[in-house]
């Protein structure tokens, strides 16, 4: 089996798995619509830009991480060693990263219109918002995807993962956070050009590292 037919295999089944249980993608809408309505009650109505944007990406980083910690910490070791025997490394981090980004996308996108219709839409430049949340979202994905690759390998997952992915996704937040502000504001897209290259960049090298390490990790 070829690379590209192990990772749409691997695509399917975990399609499949979210399918048949409905667990992890209930549970993290779930998350985000209670999130923002504790939001609602607690503030009422936002009239700052600035903090409807930081109080978004506050929950979006929260959802994600709860959405994604499970790549690989639900995986049992008979199931790790049968997809050792059958695919390659490098097929399993694409596959997973893949499915991360589409998860991702999928909750973004509802978070941002539930958010939008509970609290007064501030956005300057709607098109150029969402966009920069489609890019945040696939940046989150390939972030924790691999931290949570390298993190699955130890005794307290949860916990180095928090640790680990401190130092990568703050200044990803700070980037994002720039970029859907100059959205907010409804300034020249190409003010903004910096801001998408610096996350293009950094997804690119953390996509990279990840087929890189990876196969490394999963030998042990």
């Amino acid at each position: 089996m070829d690379l590209l037919n192990q990772v749409k295999f691997l695509i399917r089944k975990e399609i499949m798995l979210e399918w048949r249980s409905k667990y992890a993608l209930n549970g993290i809408l779930l998350y985000v619509v209670s999130t923002v309505f504790v939001c609602y009650l607690a503030f009422r109505e936002i009239t700052s830009p600035p903090t409807w944007n930081a109080l978004f990406w506050i929950i979006m980083l929260f959802a994600s991480v709860n959405a994604i910690t499970k790549s690989f910490i639900q995986e049992s070791r008979g199931r790790q060693l049968y997809y050792y025997t059958i695919t390659s490394a490098q097929a399993i981090i694409i596959s997973k990263i893949i499915y991360n980004i589409f998860l991702m996308l999928l909750l973004s996108a509802i978070a941002l219109g539930f958010y939008t219709l509970v609290f007064k839409n501030l956005l300057g430049d709607p098109l150029f918002y969402f966009f920069a949340v489609l890019l945040g979202s696939v940046s989150f994905a390939s972030v924790f995807t691999m931290i949570s690759g390298i993190a699955s390998k130890a005794n307290n997952a949860g916990g180095l993962m928090a640790i680990l992915s401190f130092p990568v996704i703050i200044p990803l937040l700070v980037v994002l956070i720039k970029l859907s502000k100059n959205a907010m504001d409804g300034l020249d897209r190409s003010v903004s050009y910096d801001e998408i290259g610096v996350l293009i960049a950094i997804n690119i090298i953390v996509i990279t590292t990840s087929l890189l390490l990876f196969p490394y990790l999963w030998k042990d």
